[in-house]
């Protein structure tokens, strides 16, 4: 378990800079140069990302269960998958209606793949897991936005493009998510998510 946390936390931690610490990232900036300081971020996020999955990968069988969700929220899992994909795939693909209108879908994206997770996943460690990546998200969202708000307010415009990517990014998404509801996360994290 230890190895899990300590992965959970320099990932997320990582992750969190822009969120919590923003003053400080843009003075290590300034000091380090920009190219130094993503090389330290990069390392940090890849040893924290490889201490997570290996330390999940240890305890998630064994891991007691909390509660044990009914069969029906594995569909409305599957479904809020659908959404989650549909929107990393947004934040991928420039020049998309969706990215446009909500700003961060990749963010908004991991809250949904990690509520879904966490409605069909009953064991400690999915909730340990699921539950920091939504509190993450939900925290690193609100802070986005709020520097999208300040930025307008000191006059910046966001850019605002066209769109003719939209549908792209939908058929894409769908996709993704068809590949990984037939076979693919079975074949990736040895779990079928519909119990076939």
């Amino acid at each position: 378990m230890s190895l899990f946390i300590l992965g959970l936390v320099l990932f997320l931690g990582s992750h969190s800079v822009r969120v919590f610490a923003n003053g400080w990232r843009n003075r290590m900036i300034e000091n380090m140069g920009e190219k130094m300081f993503k090389g330290l971020y990069s390392v940090a996020s890849l040893v924290g990302f490889v201490l997570l999955v290996y330390g999940f990968s240890k305890i998630r069988w064994d891991s007691p269960f909390i509660w044990n969700p009914p069969l029906a929220m594995r569909h409305i899992a599957a479904l809020l998958m659908l959404v989650a994909m549909v929107l990393l795939v947004a934040g991928q693909v420039p020049h998309n209606a969706i990215k446009n209108k909500l700003g961060h879908p990749m963010v908004l994206s991991v809250k949904v793949w990690a509520l879904a997770h966490l409605l069909a996943n009953g064991k400690q460690a999915d909730l340990v897991l699921f539950g920091a990546f939504l509190v993450w998200s939900v925290l690193n969202f609100r802070a986005a936005r709020k520097r999208d708000r300040l930025a307008q307010a000191a006059g910046q415009t966001i850019e605002v493009t066209a769109t003719p990517n939209t549908l792209r990014v939908v058929l894409i998404g769908m996709a993704a998510w068809a590949l990984l509801l037939f076979g693919g996360h079975t074949w990736l994290f040895a779990v079928s998510p519909m119990g076939w």
